[in-house]
């Protein structure tokens, strides 16, 4: 008997449903009876798919539109030799008519081996005013500065000033402030501009002639922790993520407003509303599932004053590791909770690292 495709069936009029809760679910349930299961009522690959395209369904309608990006243009502003590498400091063009400024960090290998491509890293920083050069340079903190590190194991890194930080903080403003975006762009998100901007410097990593394309990872704490899943979740040229103290869930936050309205950094303003009548549109496991079964790495700890719910983080980490488990892929998903606090520790680094190279340098 041939096998009649979902989309087939769709159109005749079979459908398939699933036991879930209800969406959008009720906050006060979730803090009462925990995440929404990825699997549950699930039991087909086809019922997967479905869902899952539920799930991106809503998760672009919080982030917003994506426009079509332009060309990739951009400008060497200068060059300093390191050590070890070559820093460049880029100006890359992005979405009306705004420039993107980066830190491109070249191993002294890849000026003299012209004919091998090397894997690259989009190394994207936390909430840190300095932006790009707190992972990218020894200015930022010792435990942050996982660019400047990964350039010396091979790998060619490429760190964005995100919006409201280094170079791109808003004149007369403090970093992090998203007022000013807000008020030229009010039907849009700073998440959806964050994107766009990063999917940008992917265009230029996968153009440069001394990159593997097909080798491209991302790496992040905080703020940066949870743009490498959030870009991983829309863009498939990513091949390996690594988030640190990145990943949180509405479920048990005792403050989960602050993915909303705020005046310091706006996430999804529309959050806020829904918030206030105890809803939320979606769950952050289900946002991490969208990159299954890519291979991820995640570590959070149980003293994270940021993200304090460690119980409930703990949580998604393996509701998410039992779909890698179930899509037959176990192996691909890492996750580690530790008794520190909100940061990125020499042996986490060190095995996040040994991560990275496993699935961007080696073959499988």
């Amino acid at each position: 008997m041939k096998k009649i495709s979902l989309a087939l069936l769709l159109l005749l009029g079979v459908s398939f449903s699933y036991a879930q809760q209800v969406r959008p679910y009720k906050l006060s349930e979730l803090n009462k009876n925990g995440i929404p299961a990825l699997l549950e009522g699930i039991e087909t690959p086809e019922q997967w798919d479905q869902k899952k395209e539920e799930i991106r369904k809503v998760w672009l309608e919080y982030i917003g539109e994506l426009p079509e990006r332009p060309a990739v243009q951009y400008h060497v502003v200068s060059e300093t030799q390191m050590s070890d590498h070559v820093r460049q400091k880029l100006l890359i063009n992005t979405l009306y008519d705004d420039t993107i400024t980066a830190f491109l960090l070249i191993p002294n290998s890849a000026k003299s081996d012209k004919k091998r491509k090397y894997p690259a890293i989009l190394a994207m920083h936390p909430t840190n005013a300095l932006g790009k050069a707190s992972v990218a340079t020894t200015e930022g903190p010792p435990n942050r500065r996982y660019g400047y590190e990964l350039v010396s194991r091979g790998y060619i890194v490429l760190a964005l000033d995100d919006l409201t930080a280094g170079d791109r903080i808003y004149p007369g403003e403090k970093a992090f402030r998203t007022a000013p975006f807000y008020q030229k762009h009010p039907n849009w998100t700073i998440m959806a501009k964050t994107l766009v901007d990063n999917m940008q410097g992917l265009d230029f990593l996968s153009q440069h002639d001394r990159v593997a394309a097909d080798r491209i990872g991302t790496i992040g704490v905080s703020l940066g922790g949870y743009n490498t899943f959030f870009l991983s979740s829309i863009d498939p040229r990513i091949k390996a993520v690594v988030s640190v103290c990145g990943l949180s869930t509405f479920t048990g936050d005792p403050r989960p407003e602050r993915w909303g309205q705020r005046d310091w950094y706006t996430h999804f303003p529309r959050l806020t509303t829904d918030i206030n009548n105890d809803q939320v549109p979606f769950e952050f496991n289900e946002i991490v599932s969208l990159s299954a079964p890519k291979p991820m790495f995640f570590f959070s700890t149980q003293n994270d004053r940021i993200f304090p719910h460690w119980q409930q983080i703990g949580e998604a980490l393996k509701d998410v590791y039992s779909l890698y488990d179930w899509l037959g892929h176990a192996n691909m998903f890492h996750s580690l909770i530790g008794p520190g606090g909100h940061d990125f520790p020499p042996e986490i680094r060190e095995l996040s690292y040994d991560f990275l190279d496993r699935y961007l340098k080696n073959k499988h």
